[in-house]
């Protein structure tokens, strides 16, 4: 009789999931030849929303990601990414783990969005400016302050209660945060930027600091957008654009509606197995999503389970 599978709530596939091991994870996984990710499959479906099917596989365990994209949940109670992570072992066939879809995307985007800023951001110690008071505005919140010390953090949000609500969060963990109604001056003040929203229209325009790090997680269509296209050349000009995969090079819809060669700029793996040194300038890390994140967060989480 086959064992029965583990399947994770959400507060167990967390828990599975620390920030800094997530991103250790991910970056051992760019360096290692043998995985696979073929592209996802994204039908769409009616109201706007999505089926996103995401396959991977290192050899050892083959993963696949079945989640619901509905953009038409946003202020309501329904979330708007709902789904599972299922992981099997190549070698058997066997379902080894079912985690909890919705926490597993947030955990890994924002933990890749963290390994980027480990080695890249000119001044990872911040101030922190939050743009967007959502689930990844909070999951990037408690990556920042669980992998680089973030003591300090700036909200902006077009809802005054899911600012108000990350606010009262960060405080209960102990940082000085604070609502950020000038974005131009926020960005004058804060080193470490991340831009989390659902990406309908531009929220970031305006000079970064030279020792700024924007990591740009909503626009993950070549239809949505973040920054401003002044914005993104300013920083190729001054620093360094690093998208997370190649899939970017037909999704960063920031960077493609800036009109930017986006096959020309390095990916997230390259500045891991050639060790880069941070670079001078400001620097802009664009993510997209990948499977390979999912991967990297059920080897993890099939660990933490024994």
């Amino acid at each position: 009789m086959p064992h029965p599978v583990p399947l994770l709530s959400a507060g167990q596939t967390a828990a599975a999931l620390p920030y800094p091991a997530l991103a250790d994870e991910i970056a051992a996984l760019l360096a290692e030849p043998g995985v696979e990710v073929p592209p996802r499959m994204v039908m769409p479906l009616a109201g706007q929303g999505s089926l996103f099917v995401m396959p991977s596989t290192d050899g050892r365990l083959a993963v696949t990601k079945l989640i619901t994209f509905t953009p038409a949940n946003v202020g309501s109670a329904r979330p708007t990414i709902q789904g599972d992570v299922v992981v099997f072992e190549v070698a058997s066939g066997e379902r080894r783990l079912i985690i909890d879809g919705p926490t597993v995307t947030a955990r890994r985007t924002a933990a890749v969005s963290l390994l980027a800023a480990r080695r890249l951001a000119p001044k990872p110690d911040g101030p922190l400016l939050i743009i967007g008071a959502g689930v990844q505005g909070r999951a990037h919140l408690d990556a920042f302050v669980d992998g680089l010390g973030t003591g300090q953090v700036r909200i902006a949000s077009r809802s005054p209660a899911s600012a108000r609500a990350l606010i009262d969060h960060a405080r209960s963990r102990g940082l000085d945060a604070q609502p950020a109604f000038d974005l131009r001056r926020a960005l004058d003040e804060c080193p470490l930027v991340v831009t989390a929203t659902p990406a309908s229209g531009v929220v970031l325009d305006g000079t970064p600091r030279a020792d700024a790090f924007i990591a740009a997680v909503g626009a993950f269509t070549p239809q949505m957008v973040e920054l401003s296209p002044a914005l993104c050349h300013d920083i190729a000009a001054r620093g360094a654009i690093v998208v997370d995969t190649r899939d970017a090079d037909h999704e960063a819809g920031d960077l493609l509606q800036a009109g930017m060669d986006v096959k020309a700029i390095p990916e997230l793996a390259r500045v891991i197995r050639e060790d880069w040194p941070r670079p001078q300038g400001p620097v802009l890390f664009k993510s997209c999503g990948w499977a390979g994140w999912d991967l990297a967060a059920a080897r993890l989480a099939l660990h933490a389970a024994g």
